[in-house]
């Protein structure tokens, strides 16, 4: 494919609807093409671009934000992939060897992240607990299926993680990782369908605070542990997905343990070509304990 295709959503007269762009021009969609539920229960990865192509519309006129909106489908995510998650997570659960033994082994930690129309894209806001005290982003690579379990693409995911709840007690993992704008993906989604193995990806991750940077970091997919084929078995192992999912790939950057988020920060994922997901953060929850 040596043009860049890819899907996104776009504002239409006050309505989010999705289109394609063909390297830097974006284009209507006719329906049902133009919708992502359609896309990704009825085409095969085969055929989504030809499917595409043939539904192409007009070009979109004038300068449009792209982000990235789900409705049903789950959105799952892969941990501990890259070595330097598997050795951060050791430090945060005072070296359980636990981490390890799943770097280590064959079947991988997956867990849900959201249901899609929970997930939040890139302008919206991410949260923090407000019973956390060490939070911080994940950037990650995440992988779009369609119902068939096929990968139609890729596209950026940040899962918001509470780092010191999940270092007391790893059975806590779902409180640290599932809550209200734990989740963002966008802006796009880059069509790579069928592809059976890693793109070569360089993932970068810049927070600011007060408008100074305070961490940079990138890592790249070649850092990956774990296969692409075998994640996506696995999630598909013993579960059907009717319309579609995403699942994210895991991270390889950590900021270090005495960083952690606060309201006002902002979190700016980028990873070539997909572009960035940006969102600034924001407290989660009642701000005082009963």
């Amino acid at each position: 494919m040596s043009e860049h295709l890819f899907l996104a959503h776009y504002d239409a007269d006050g309505a989010e609807r999705l289109g394609l762009q063909i390297d830097d021009t974006l284009f209507a969609l006719n329906e049902p093409a133009s919708s992502l539920d359609y896309l990704l229960t009825e085409v095969p990865a085969s055929q989504l671009v030809s499917v595409l192509t043939s539904a192409k519309g007009d070009p979109v006129s004038g300068q449009k934000s792209l982000r990235l909106r789900l409705n049903e489908q789950e959105v799952w995510a892969a941990g501990v992939t890259y070595k330097r998650s598997e050795e951060a997570r050791e430090r945060e659960s005072g070296n359980s060897n636990i981490y390890t033994r799943v770097y280590d082994a064959p079947r991988p930690e997956l867990f849900m992240k959201a249901m899609g129309y929970d997930a939040v894209s890139t302008g919206d806001p991410v949260g923090i607990r407000y019973d956390a005290t060490w939070s911080v982003p994940e950037p990650e690579l995440a992988i779009v299926l369609n119902a068939r379990l096929e990968v139609i693409g890729f596209t950026i995911g940040n899962d918001m993680s509470s780092r010191d709840i999940e270092g007391e007690n790893p059975l806590y993992l779902p409180q640290a990782k599932i809550y209200q704008n734990a989740c963002a993906l966008g802006p796009r989604i880059w069509l790579q369908p069928s592809i059976a193995q890693w793109p070569d990806v360089t993932i970068s991750m810049e927070i600011k605070r007060d408008g100074k940077r305070v961490f940079f970091d990138e890592t790249s997919t070649e850092r990956l542990h774990r296969t692409l084929p075998d994640l996506v078995a696995y999630l598909g192992r013993c579960k059907r997905f009717r319309r579609g999912a995403v699942l994210l790939s895991g991270t390889g950057i950590v900021p270090p343990d005495s960083f952690t988020l606060q309201a006002g920060d902002e979190v700016v994922i980028a990873a070539s070509p997909i572009g960035e997901l940006g969102n600034t953060v924001i407290v989660i929850g009642r701000q005082h304990a009963d």
